[in-house]
């Protein structure tokens, strides 16, 4: 009630000049105290000298202004929203990755702190990565799916790993120019990546209790099977480990880190401007890396792969025939061996021996097979832009041959 009265008072009393020094002297009044009481000596000696007012030096009044700003700002755990508007990092970011313009600087910081910087959901990325991070699968999946429909699974699944996995993810942020911050906190600028980093000598890479995790599972030993990969595995074909511990106080590696900024930046994008937007992003920055999928096949017995594929297929049974041979006494002979299942050659293969030239001939018999890509291949997201033409379904395998 003292307060109320004293305000109206001199509200009604003062003249304009005196009321905003006595709201000021207000203000700083306690910032005032905490400097007079923590000062260093380099600081005592320039403090004004007895029967002057700190309130009448204009370089007094500034520096008390910055220690109160800097008092105030380490009692966070990550920076305020409104130092994003005045960080030049943060805009050149958003300028170098061409962010739409709706997407505000405010959201763009609040992608670079970490739940393990701010346990706070309504300051850190932990809810942006996870829209993104669903976002990046399936725009990945769909890509994958309808372009190379025949592709085994443990292929589809490197394919996935290698376009949006976390080493992947980490690598781009950094060709984005993103530094990471030694310590999160409050005085840090909003333009680097604050994360709590763990402590030396952690094991990040043990599972924790796989057994209570996925107790059906292990119980039937499906784990050998590729079902249980669909099922009870990651996007990526990987053993989901035990629950991760996030919030402050914990810490993650800085690939972790980095791919999570990175899905925040593609759930950011799809909240503020939209899914044309978000799968523009996508294609700009994911789609358009090279990846050239005919080396991730790994077949151990490629001959005995093919032979029950054509048996899948009701092909003739591929016969292996000799194309051409050159030096075949000397040191480096050369031998070409084509599989051909009756009239049509499925596959050529070059070696120094007519062993070595078989196997390649069917390697690149099945790769023929399985690399094989539609024409004019359309995504489910197509149909969400405005204007599309009808959908057609696309083309469906019966699926890789197993063993």
């Amino acid at each position: 009630m003292k307060r109320l009265q004293l305000q109206r008072w001199s509200s009604t009393v003062l003249s304009p000049r005196a009321r905003t020094g006595y709201c000021l002297h207000q203000q700083l009044y306690s910032s005032r105290l905490r400097y007079q009481s923590t000062a260093s000596p380099v600081q005592a000696e320039s403090a004004p000298h007895d029967g002057v007012d700190m309130f009448d030096d204009p370089k007094m009044m500034s520096q008390v202004r910055r220690v109160h700003r800097r008092k105030s700002n380490l009692a966070y755990p990550s920076p305020p929203v409104e130092a994003a508007t005045k960080s030049a990092k943060l805009a050149a970011l958003h300028a170098r990755l061409y962010l739409p313009s709706r997407l505000p600087l405010q959201t763009l910081a609040r992608t670079l702190v970490d739940a393990t910087a701010d346990a706070n959901a309504d300051f850190n990325n932990e809810s942006l990565a996870t829209l993104g991070h669903d976002l990046l699968t399936y725009y990945t999946t769909e890509h994958l799916l309808c372009n190379y429909p025949r592709l085994p699974l443990t292929v589809i699944f490197a394919a996935m790993y290698a376009y949006a996995g976390p080493k992947t993810l980490a690598a781009m942020a950094k060709e984005w120019g993103v530094e990471l911050a030694a310590l999160p906190g409050g005085e840090v600028d909003p333009g680097f990546l604050q994360f709590q980093r763990v402590d030396p000598g952690t094991d990040v890479d043990a599972n924790s209790d796989l057994q209570s995790a996925r107790p059906y599972a292990a119980q039937k030993n499906w784990r050998k099977t590729v079902t249980s990969k669909i099922f009870y595995d990651d996007e990526f074909g990987d053993q989901i480990k035990g629950a991760v511990t996030t919030g402050a106080g914990s810490g993650v590696t800085a690939e972790l880190a980095s791919a999570t900024f990175v899905r925040a930046v593609m759930g950011a994008i799809y909240l503020h401007a939209g899914r044309p937007a978000a799968k523009r992003f996508f294609e700009q920055h994911f789609l358009s890396r090279h990846l050239n999928i005919s080396e991730l096949f790994n077949f151990s017995q490629p001959a005995r792969d093919l032979a029950r594929l054509c048996a899948r297929e009701n092909f003739e049974p591929p016969v292996a025939k000799i194309v051409s041979e050159t030096g075949r006494k000397s040191r480096h002979p050369v031998f070409v061996v084509g599989i051909f299942s009756g009239q049509d050659k499925l596959g050529e293969g070059a070696g120094a021996s007519l062993l070595e030239a078989r196997e390649r001939a069917a390697l690149a018999a099945l790769k023929g097979w399985y690399l094989y890509s539609p024409l004019n291949a359309r995504v489910p997201s197509s149909m969400e832009e405005e204007g599309a033409a009808p959908w057609k379904p696309v083309y469906v395998d019966l699926g890789e041959v197993i063993v």
